[in-house]
């Protein structure tokens, strides 16, 4: 195999894997995050939290920590998306 064939194959598998994490990220309801915040935060997801990949609670506190390091979109949409979920417990 080729140098480049091999990156572009072990990138395919970090992009796979991601994708899992953040399906199940998404079908755990006390993890659960918009398709927004998915699509807003799965590069921060990689740059950040690609070592915690594809332990879901892993990422999601990896991505709490370094919440100051999130771009402005995944902040935002991340920030609601607690927001909401804070309140619907609170509601209980």
């Amino acid at each position: 195999m080729t140098a480049s064939f091999s990156r572009t194959l072990r990138q395919a598998a970090l992009v796979a894997a991601c994708a899992i994490s953040i399906c199940a990220l998404s079908s755990r309801s006390s993890f659960a995050f918009s398709a927004e915040a998915q699509q807003m935060c799965t590069s921060d997801a990689f740059r950040l939290c690609s070592s915690e990949i594809p332990n879901v609670s892993a990422i999601t506190a990896c991505m709490l920590k370094h919440r100051a390091q999130l771009s402005a979109g995944c902040r935002t949409v991340m920030d609601r998306d607690l927001a909401a979920k804070q309140s619907k417990v609170a509601a209980k």
